[in-house]
């Protein structure tokens, strides 16, 4: 398939940002891709038109209640049914930053046995309070299952940045452990902050920059096919947006985040 006949809905409310640069990362790669109102999208019915579902990162309706929640809530309540047959009809959803909050309020991640009524997991504020907005490490842990990295091997360190008050991934207390045994057994865990090396660094601060259990920065469902993960790919996917790309002899084109989008766009054209 053409990428340009593959079609990217951006979901945008108040208080979303980045939906722009998201939109051209997309557009880059030749895919037709669409910032759309919530209000817009459930006038026109149209959600399963489109071939690629991105909640982008920001602080929907102002973070009110908690991160990502009335977002989620809205879009549940207005497009049940069509963001289920989405779901069900393996087309991939990206949540970033904020966008993962939403997926998680919306039970569409970790989603062990599909999706859930209720949260199963959380982004809670950071540790150390505050907010953190910088370039971090990521380990890529995914063994092929997810469609946003089938072009990273295994292992491989990526550089992106955060920007968040509130990203550390948590499970329940009281079934952490087999939710985490869950997470890796299903090959949902997706990047893991670490240092330059790819070390996991016992999960310290700021190599971990928000004390997120086992150091989690990204995890995927069990189909591979909805993922969220707190850094920002479509801030690091021209090289010169990179905070050190003035420092060598010749610039890289190209950052990490490009990865994942070129990643589910071969995806998507490999289905169609």
């Amino acid at each position: 398939m053409d990428h340009n006949n593959i079609k990217a809905c951006i979901v945008r409310v108040g208080g979303t940002n980045c939906d722009a640069e998201t939109k051209r990362s997309f557009e880059e790669l030749n895919v037709k891709a669409e910032v759309l109102h919530l209000n817009e999208i459930v006038k026109s019915n149209n959600l399963l038109e489109f071939d690629i579902l991105v909640f982008p990162g920001g602080f929907s309706f102002g973070d009110y209640v908690r991160a990502g929640a009335i977002l989620a809530k809205s879009f549940s309540a207005k497009l049940n049914r069509r963001l289920k047959d989405f779901v069900e009809e393996g087309k991939p959803i990206l949540g970033i930053c904020n966008g993962f909050q939403v997926l998680v309020e919306a039970g569409l991640l970790p989603a062990f046995d599909g999706i859930s009524k209720y949260p199963e997991a959380a982004l809670a504020t950071n540790l150390p309070i505050g907010f953190r907005c910088r370039w971090v490490y990521l380990k890529h842990e995914n063994l092929g299952n997810c469609v946003f990295t089938k072009k990273i091997p295994k292992g491989k360190v990526l550089r992106m940045p955060i920007a968040h008050a509130e990203g550390r991934f948590m499970f329940p207390k009281d079934n952490e452990g087999s939710c985490l045994e869950k997470l890796v057994d299903n090959d949902q865990l997706v990047f893991r902050y670490c240092d330059e090396q790819g070390r996991g660094t016992g999960g310290k601060y700021p190599y971990n920059p928000n004390g997120s259990y086992y150091s989690i920065a990204g995890i995927c469902n069990p189909e591979g096919t909805v993922f969220g993960l707190m850094p920002h790919p479509e801030r690091a996917f021209y090289g010169w947006q990179l905070p050190d790309w003035t420092r060598g002899e010749k610039p890289s084109e190209f950052g990490d985040g490009r990865l994942i989008f070129e990643s589910v766009v071969e995806h998507v054209a490999s289905k169609i």
